[in-house]
């Protein structure tokens, strides 16, 4: 037996607790070594190529025209480990602080229930340089939205079919857009109250634009207006969101596809929200954060291991009808009654059963 990829997100699958080589190795009664699993998770892997070949299957069984794209970026807590480049400072915008975590971002394909990760960039930084004082800095050699636009094209080369692609305001800028519409799709997104607008089509010929926060935007009401950069007009929208402190929030939202309703943008916009069922995935049912792993790329291993371990739990949640959850469950079940009944065949061999009063 040799490790490979397809047997280590197996064993991330059904471990229910901190991951190790030499665990991998006990759990398997030492058919594999533990240098075995080393070496494993120090080869060179072709991130995009590897969780491609894993979710290839699946797509064309569930794929439809009218599917999403939708990318997001995320962070893996390493509060105790040293910088490494993979392992650098980032602001959490969840709890408002900088942090020392692994940051990746996922493009994930939706179609109706089903979630399939179908890109994989992890953000790698290298000391570099700044031009103006020369001091040295951990900085990724391309943005992370260069990253998204990497992976929009290999799905595109891929021939997923998708009509929109979900976005939150970090990706909503002209490049993006333009990206999107060359491969003739739809960009659906968040945007901040410093976008720039025209209010009609002479005004961008005269190049008056205006920011959207001096724009009166009635709710429920989209209006079309231009953006920098972006030769086809856009919708924008606004939605009114109650906070959990009993107060109100803004959601302003753009569109190319300028015949959508405000209910179609907002019910399309709101199927973005299943990132978060993939995020709390890979974190409770693969293993994402427990990996001891020091280096660059026994790290990376373990980050695409756990999202091809995603996509076989989403495979049987399809074929079992219940949910990723459910299904992890049910082996930590089986886990436990494996553990009792191990527990009480040593009891009885030892003849210890039953030496407690009832």
């Amino acid at each position: 037996m040799q490790t490979n990829l397809d047997l280590y997100t197996d064993y991330l699958l059904s471990s229910f607790g901190q991951t190790s080589a030499t665990n991998m190795a006990r759990l398997l009664d030492d058919q594999i070594s533990h240098d075995d699993v080393t070496r494993f998770l120090s080869q060179s892997h072709q991130i995009g190529q590897t969780l491609w070949k894993t979710v290839k299957p699946l797509v064309p069984k569930h794929q439809t025209d009218q599917g999403l794209l939708r990318v997001d970026d995320s962070l893996l807590h390493k509060p105790h480990t040293q910088e490494t480049g993979l392992v650098s400072t980032y602001f959490d915008h969840t709890h408002n602080e900088y942090v020392k975590a692994i940051n990746f971002l996922s493009l994930l394909y939706r179609v109706d229930d089903i979630l399939l990760p179908v890109g994989l960039h992890i953000v790698i930084k290298y000391w570099q340089s700044q031009l103006k004082d020369k001091k040295q800095v951990w900085k990724a050699p391309q943005t992370k939205n260069e990253a998204f636009r990497e992976l929009l094209y290999q799905a595109h080369q891929n021939v997923i079919p998708f009509r929109y692609v979900l976005a939150d305001s970090w990706y909503t800028n002209a490049e993006n857009i333009n990206a999107v519409l060359a491969i003739k799709k739809h960009w659906l997104g968040a945007f901040t109250t410093n976008l720039e607008v025209a209010l009609s089509k002479q005004d961008r010929a005269n190049g008056r634009f205006v920011s959207i926060s001096s724009v009166s935007l009635a709710v429920g009401v989209p209006r079309e207006v231009y953006i920098r950069s972006v030769v086809a007009p856009v919708l924008v929208c606004k939605d009114i969101l109650p906070n959990q402190d009993g107060s109100v929030g803004e959601l302003l939202l753009l569109t190319t596809d300028t015949t959508m309703s405000y209910q179609q943008i907002l019910t399309t916009y709101q199927k973005r929200w299943g990132i978060e069922d993939y995020h709390k995935s890979l974190k409770n049912n693969t293993s994402l954060q427990n990996s001891p792993a020091r280096s660059i790329p026994a790290q990376s291993i373990h980050l695409l291991a756990s999202v091809c371990a995603f996509v076989k739990l989403e495979r049987l949640k399809l074929a079992e009808c219940t949910n990723q959850f459910a299904l992890k469950g049910r082996l930590y079940i089986k886990a436990i009654q494996a553990a009792l009944a191990e527990l009480r065949l040593m009891q009885q061999n030892n003849l210890l059963a039953n030496i407690l009063p009832a």
